[in-house]
């Protein structure tokens, strides 16, 4: 499909061109999905931060040199922090 066409056929520009001539009537609507998606969102990045720390701890069980390591570096980091 080369450019012109999608100038000349609105049908192939997707859901946004119908969206867009909805105007104001989905506003109501809109407001409601972004809650919804703000809260499918933090659900989201609750699941993905407990899995992210599950695979830390499965780490540095498999990994313990590169585990003790890394909690003696955080150490010195905190050691030499200057409030």
């Amino acid at each position: 499909m080369a450019d012109g066409d999608l100038r000349d056929n609105p049908a192939a520009r997707g859901p946004r061109a119908g969206r867009d001539a909805e105007g104001m009537a989905g506003a109501v609507g809109d407001a409601e999905d972004a809650q919804e998606s703000d809260a499918a969102r933090r659900r989201r990045r609750a699941q993905f931060l407990r899995e992210l720390h599950e695979a830390k701890q499965l780490r540095d069980r498999v990994q313990p040199r590169r585990a003790r390591a890394a909690r003696m570096r955080q150490q010195m980091r905190m050691r030499t922090f200057r409030w």
